[in-house]
């Protein structure tokens, strides 16, 4: 009867085998897919108790599905046992095909360690194949072999331990092939449904980054339309370098521009003239810069601007991020603070201090060298001879030739005194005082005095080219610079001045006049900015002892 059923009973099996299978592939998650292949064992297999072991990361295997037993389910299931115990349990014993049978005769040496286990005692085997309690039938699952590889599985991925047969014995050939069969099937199912598990975390994670990302985007959306200071972002590179991509309201208001304007260019069609290299460091290097913007109106604006280099790790420099900040008002202030203290605050002329700042700036040091090439250098007045471009040479007391360019420097053959067309120009520096202004201090008081330098100011301001100097030295004291005239320049232009200043002045009510002394003085290289006033105060005093007291001043 038991041989004219067994193949009706295989092909029961294997109709149980074939829908456990398909169970285990269709499981949603990996833990029920490991619950659905320990309990397939039972189901399909003919085992009262099935036990899934799976590796984890760091090699152990932990017991991540029991079926069979309740009470043994609760006991061992999360449990832990070492690979190393793993490795000396499937190194030992009996193999069947890939299974590792290990009898109770040998099994009892792996009583005591760390692999979690559930068995029962009973009576020693009456027959042969009669199933012991402590009988131990272990079915290790493995990945696929990868095509091209060397051995016939992949890496271990669990172990199958099944225990208690239901017939009470140990499985014959049908049975060790369909266990070993079914503990392949389920290594793919468990490794696919792994492949599952970790696309699903990766698609969450991603999906979290995504609303990470998009709610950054978000953030800096706003924080860049609603900053209150402008900000714009600009291309990094390339032939478009600069060009403005984006800008938020702020800065289209600060510049008076509408934002498709603002795309047609870039921040080097807007700066001023003069910054133009400011913002090309500062583009180039990132950083921060204080330059002028161009308005809608034509007018400039001072601004703060930082640049920031967005980066890609890849791709390297992407884009300019560029901060604008309106800085009107405090350079308005340290312009202002600036010019007062350059300034005469009674006239608005520049002061003493400028004065000579300006003079300074124009002369240059006389080589101090014997060296020949230095002596070759001078022209035939014993000046330094200069370069087509105007530069002077300087020269080295070692003896090496050093050459220094002064670039705003002066330096003339100052026209001989008396001569009026010896064709000699230079910078001529013409001290003026101011004749009977004491008087009208004391007669009508300090008021009357500020009006008459104010005027007098006004006057010698209109009598000037432009480019020309006119300072108040202190006092009823001025001071002229005018480049580039010759002796009688210098003298036509104290006379036009003398001319213009000797007009009644209108001041507190009344006509009053004043009389003017020039001295004429001429700047050289080698001389100091003292030593150049120095010489045109004595040519003033001079100038004012050679005429009789009644002319010095009409009226």
């Amino acid at each position: 009867m038991e041989a004219e059923s067994e193949p009706y009973v295989r092909l029961a099996s294997l109709r149980q085998l074939h829908q456990v299978m398909a169970d285990m592939n269709t499981a949603r998650s990996l833990a029920d897919t490991l619950q659905t292949v320990a309990n397939g064992v039972v189901a399909a297999l003919g085992y009262e108790l099935a036990c899934v072991n799976l590796v984890r990361p760091d090699g152990d295997l932990v017991v991540a599905a029991f079926a069979g037993d309740p009470a043994a389910e609760s006991l061992i299931t999360g449990r832990v046992g070492s690979r190393e115990s793993w490795e000396r349990r499937l190194g030992m014993g009996e193999t069947w095909g890939d299974l590792i049978f290990i009898p109770h005769t040998e099994g009892w040496i792996l009583d005591d360690d760390d692999v979690p286990q559930w068995y029962t005692d009973g009576p020693a085997p009456r027959f042969d194949d009669e199933w012991h309690p402590s009988d131990r039938l272990f079915a290790p699952m493995y990945t696929p072999a990868t095509p091209g590889g060397n051995g016939t599985c992949g890496e271990l991925i669990g172990v199958l331990s099944v225990d208690r047969p239901r017939n009470g014995r140990r499985p014959g050939a049908w049975g060790r092939e369909a266990l070993q069969m079914y503990a392949f099937q389920a290594a793919i199912a468990i490794s696919n449904a792994r492949l599952r598990a970790n696309m699903q975390r990766a698609l969450v994670r991603l999906e979290r980054e995504q609303q990470a990302l998009r709610a950054s985007e978000e953030s800096f959306r706003q924080a860049f339309e609603y900053a209150p200071s402008g900000m714009a972002i600009a291309e990094m590179g390339g032939d478009q370098h600069g060009r403005i991509l984006r800008t938020n309201d702020a800065l289209c208001r600060l510049l008076g521009r509408p934002a498709s304007a603002m795309r047609r260019y870039s921040f080097s069609d807007l700066v001023h003239p003069e910054d133009i290299g400011t913002l090309l460091r500062t583009s180039a290097e990132g950083g921060r810069a204080e330059l002028r913007l161009g308005r809608r109106d034509g007018t400039y604006l001072w601004v703060s601007l930082r640049n920031s280099v967005v980066a890609d790790a890849a791709d390297g420099p992407r884009f300019l991020l560029t901060h604008v900040e309106d800085i009107e008002d405090r350079k308005r202030r340290e312009l202002q603070l600036a010019h007062r203290a350059s300034h005469d605050s009674l006239t608005g002329l520049p002061n003493s201090a400028e004065l000579r700042s300006r003079l300074s700036s124009r002369l240059c040091k006389r080589p101090q060298s014997t060296h020949p090439a230095a002596i070759d250098a001078m022209d035939a007045q014993g000046h330094p001879a200069f370069d087509t471009n105007g530069h002077g040479f300087d020269f080295r007391t070692d003896g090496a030739e050093s050459f220094e360019a002064y670039d705003h420097h002066v330096h003339t053959v100052a026209p001989e005194d008396g001569a009026r067309d010896d064709g000699a120009k230079g910078l001529a520096v013409l001290f003026c005082d101011l004749d009977g202004f004491k008087s009208i201090n004391d007669r009508f008081g300090h008021n009357a005095g500020d009006a008459v330098l104010i005027e007098v100011a006004r006057r010698l301001t209109r009598g000037v080219r432009d480019g020309d100097t006119v300072a108040r030295l202190g006092g009823d004291e001025f001071v002229i610079l005018a480049d580039g005239l010759g002796s009688a320049d210098a003298q036509d232009l104290a006379v036009r001045l003398r001319n213009e200043i000797i007009q009644p002045i209108r001041a507190e009510g009344r006509a009053v006049r004043v009389g003017a002394s020039f001295g004429i003085g001429w700047a050289h290289c080698g001389m100091t900015a003292d030593e150049v006033l120095k010489s045109a105060d004595e040519r003033m005093y001079v100038e004012k002892r050679s005429r009789p007291k009644q002319h010095r001043r009409a009226g």
